[in-house]
């Protein structure tokens, strides 16, 4: 299934009228109508919005999955889609906090640079 149709069917499982829901979520009845005949796609600050509003992944309006939400579990990429997901559209801008880590906090985010670096290095070698 894809977004058109997730959304079309998430909309109607509430039972709100485009208008309605273009209200809540701040964007036009004629954007929320081109969404849904699929002659255009939101960009990601409203597909976020869009998937806060219904309470589901964007992967799940996005017809990546057919699981509505991702379960938190001990699954290392759930957490990590998790979490990416909760900073939306800005992950990058939390580097910007960067000042204000704890030192432990900046050496977690050093290893994980190095280690994204080192994957890197690898794959260049190979190609």
């Amino acid at each position: 299934m894809n977004f058109a149709n997730r959304l079309k069917s998430l909309r109607e499982e509430k039972k709100l009228s485009q208008e309605e829901l273009s209200q809540l979520i701040n964007i036009s009845r004629s954007t929320l109508s081109m969404y849904e005949i699929n002659k255009r796609q939101p960009d990601p600050e409203t597909l976020q919005k869009i998937a806060d509003f219904f309470d589901v992944s964007v992967d799940y309006l996005l017809g990546r999955t057919d699981k509505r939400n991702i379960d938190v579990s001990n699954d290392v990429d759930e957490r990590l889609h998790k979490v990416m997901q909760e900073l939306g559209p800005d992950v990058l801008l939390a580097f910007y906090d960067l000042p204000n880590m704890t030192d432990e906090e900046k050496e977690n985010v050093i290893t994980l640079l190095e280690v994204i670096k080192a994957k890197r290095e690898k794959q260049k070698k190979k190609g």
